[in-house]
């Protein structure tokens, strides 16, 4: 991690249309993304928006947000709405030997005394979505 930039990469036994598949579409992305199923709605294109639903232990939480830039297969950023402005994220897809390939998510650093709950959620959230590549 950087001062201003948290990084997170994970190595996947999956080709990269697969990821990039698992990532993009709404019934793999609520699964990997803790989404009530229907509550998720993916314009994956520039200026496309996205929503989905996370269910918390503090209740529902509606999420959104727009893709800023689609580069099919290699490159998304989009971004997450959040109450103090808009969040933007990137998640990066490279081939590795093998058929395998490099994920890596990129997110702006939060205040200092919130690093470690940021980077283990980010973290959570590519073991989640490993779990769900290997069942597809």
């Amino acid at each position: 991690m950087s001062s201003d930039e948290i990084t997170i990469s994970r190595d996947l036994d999956a080709p990269r249309e697969t990821v990039w598949r698992v990532w993009t579409e709404p019934e793999y992305f609520a699964r990997w993304f803790g989404a009530a199923p229907e509550s998720v709605d993916l314009d994956v294109r520039p200026g496309g928006a996205w929503r989905a639903t996370v269910a918390t232990p503090a209740g529902e939480m509606p999420m959104r947000g727009v893709y800023r830039e689609v580069v099919g297969r290699e490159r998304l950023v989009w971004t997450l709405d959040l109450p103090q402005g808009a969040m933007e994220m990137t998640a990066t897809f490279a081939d590795l030997d093998g058929g395998r390939t490099r994920v890596v998510l990129r997110q702006p650093a939060p205040p200092r005394e919130q690093c470690a709950q940021a980077e283990e959620g980010a973290a959570q959230l590519l073991d989640a979505f490993a779990k769900v590549l290997a069942s597809v």
